[in-house]
């Protein structure tokens, strides 16, 4: 039990228990598809909080179409992207009120900065924004649904995750000229949509050993001022090897899959995709109840509809602590 409360989380499927966000949009608004969720990870299934602080830094500049890396303007739009600079705050708080039932807030501080190429009239024209707005929150509730040992060293856990998430984020944010951020670039997307998904870890305490799966749906249920984000499915497996009593190494693969946006505000032609990514990371224990750990996440495939920023790599660190 000591070894495992000394284990940083890599795990669950995207928003689970915190969930891992999308990292796909055309624009290049984004957050890391890690996965740092502690429900599926066997850590701290006793009653209590804990909150949970994450960092995360993804630059978005390189243009692509398909699978196949283009250069800015290279395949002619009525703008080009150019780059788009992420940096994500991502403060959740985690209650467990006994080791069948947990829920989890989460709300997001998005700082973004983003420049296009508006072509008007044979003109190129460098729009920006630069702006730190709280983005959609998540509420997810988690019911671990069965328990399965195969002799006392091995523990198999199955659940489910269920929650939404709510339209707290702005839709309306504009540069210093008053022009308004395409409807993909903004903290928010003015949608409440449904987060439904399951997972399974299993840990191996004597051979510092757990590794996890978990797959989770986010189904926008509305639309707001003719917008609607595309539905997205995530998938996570990942091993967490414990190094001595402190410190683990993990290693997680990341895979997102988005429908197009659609409405008379959405730029269907340009978004939507698949990606999957390998995310290797570390945690460390510096007390019992203070965690913290980091990860990078690389590309292994990316395909985009149409034209889209993508990043070459993302870095995610952050800490968690149990009161």
């Amino acid at each position: 039990m000591h070894q495992q409360k000394s284990i940083i989380a890599a795990l669950a499927m995207l928003c689970g228990a915190p969930v891992a966000l999308d990292a796909q949009a055309s624009c290049g608004a984004a957050f890391c598809s890690i996965n740092t969720s502690w429900d599926v990870q066997g850590a701290w299934l006793e009653p209590g909080a804990r909150f949970d602080l994450r960092y995360e830094y993804i630059k978005q500049d390189q243009p692509r179409s398909g699978s196949k890396k283009v250069a800015v303007g290279e395949i002619p739009h009525h703008h080009d992207e150019v780059v788009t600079r992420n940096q994500n705050w991502l403060p959740s708080l985690d209650y467990t009120l006994d080791r069948d039932w947990g829920l989890n807030a989460l709300l997001p501080v998005v700082h973004r900065g983003h420049e296009h190429i508006h072509n008007h009239r044979g003109e190129q024209l460098l729009d920006t924004w630069n702006f730190t707005e709280v983005g959609d929150a998540r509420i997810v509730a988690r019911r671990r649904l069965a328990t399965f040992e195969d002799g006392a060293p091995s523990v198999g856990t199955l659940g489910v995750n269920f929650g939404l998430k709510l339209p707290t984020g702005r839709t309306d944010v504009r540069n210093g000229s008053g022009e308004l951020a395409e409807r993909s670039l903004q903290p928010g997307s003015g949608t409440t949509d449904l987060l439904a998904g399951a997972y399974y870890s299993k840990s191996l305490p004597m051979r510092n050993t757990s590794w996890f799966v978990q797959g989770q749906l986010q189904q926008p249920l509305s639309s707001h001022q003719d917008y609607r984000p595309g539905r997205k499915f995530m998938a996570d497996t990942g091993v967490r090897y414990l190094v001595g009593e402190k410190t683990s190494l993990m290693l997680q693969a990341n895979a997102l899959l988005r429908a197009r946006d659609s409405g008379a505000q959405a730029e269907p032609e340009d978004t939507g995709g698949k990606a999957l990514y390998l995310s290797p990371g570390a945690g460390y224990g510096v007390t019992e109840r203070l965690q913290v750990y980091g990860f990078v996440q690389l590309p292994v495939y990316q395909y985009v509809n149409g034209v889209q920023l993508t990043a070459r790599r993302a870095f995610s660190v952050g800490v968690t602590s149990r009161f």
